[in-house]
């Protein structure tokens, strides 16, 4: 019963990495940082509590969470591939610009600067070993299906193979056709869509938004795109990982024989850790990070 416990507890701690990192993987792979999917996750997180609150009705904040992961996206987007910024600055921008327009919009909206008010979500009364409320969740099965939704596009759609090619060689895809920018522009839509969703789990799950509620969320699913080698499967593996470690951390937290503060770095030290193993070995797209024309 512990064990299932565990196992459920996992699975529910994994779905935001598992969103994420699942448009992390989109946007490597056609050649743009995902650095802004902290910024993405927190900025859906703030739209579904805000459009689940207005509309009565979780739905609505899904769809609203959608839109604002994605609108940052683009903003992304405009930067990186229309004027051709630097992407690390820009993703270091987008989370910033998150993080302060999160809490300015906070306090105007719900005249509070630490939470919203109850909104409402898809959870039902917890049961047993939990997964009687992860079944009724229709999140966790978006989050289940993204990875592999994720990998057939990539390899199975002429669009996975554009960006694919982008990500790889842009001015060979370039000159047999392949619209670039728009490949790219697509490419980052769909990733911040899919990280706004991630935002939109944790808001409608904890029935609330909190002030910067991603707690570096949105960094950890980067980490599991690198240490999965921009390979959606191990990705999403790297995932359930990174989401055990995180489990462990929160079940340590009850017993007096380690510091807290040091059960609090479980999840980091394993993210650097495998990081550390990882690159050096690992080849990322050969355009990645490059603006060129």
């Amino acid at each position: 019963m512990i064990f299932l416990a565990l196992v459920a507890q996992t699975v529910r701690i994994s779905m935001p990495y598992l969103f994420a990192s699942a448009g992390g993987v989109l946007s490597e792979r056609s050649g743009l940082i995902g650095l802004g999917l902290e910024g993405y996750m927190l900025a859906g997180a703030f739209t579904a509590a805000l459009g689940s609150y207005y509309g009565q009705n979780p739905w609505v904040g899904v769809i609203a969470g959608v839109g604002g992961g994605m609108a940052l996206a683009l903003l992304y987007a405009l930067c990186s591939i229309r004027y051709k910024a630097d992407q690390v600055v820009v993703g270091v921008a987008i989370n910033l610009l998150a993080v302060g327009a999160t809490r300015f919009f906070l306090r105007l909206v719900f005249r509070s600067s630490s939470n919203s008010p109850r909104v409402p979500g898809f959870s039902v009364v917890e049961t047993g070993t939990g997964f009687l409320a992860l079944a009724h969740n229709p999140l966790i099965w978006m989050g289940a299906l993204s990875i592999p939704a994720v990998a057939w596009l990539l390899y199975r759609t002429p669009f996975g193979l554009r960006v694919r090619a982008v990500g790889e060689h842009p001015g060979a895809a370039l000159s047999v056709g392949v619209p670039v920018p728009k490949v790219q522009w697509i490419a980052v839509a769909l990733s911040g869509a899919l990280a706004g969703l991630g935002g939109a789990y944790l808001a409608l799950d904890q029935h609330q938004f909190s002030d910067q509620m991603t707690a570096g969320r949105g960094f950890i699913a980067l980490a599991a795109v690198i240490f999965g080698r921009w390979d959606p499967v191990r990705v999403g593996f790297a995932c359930l990982l990174f989401a055990a470690a995180e489990t462990m951390e929160i079940r340590l937290q009850g017993t007096s024989q380690i510091p807290g503060q040091f059960v609090q770095m479980i999840p980091y030290l394993l993210t650097i850790v495998a990081l550390a193993g990882v690159v050096g070995r690992a080849v990322p797209p050969a355009a990645l990070g490059k603006s060129g024309d």
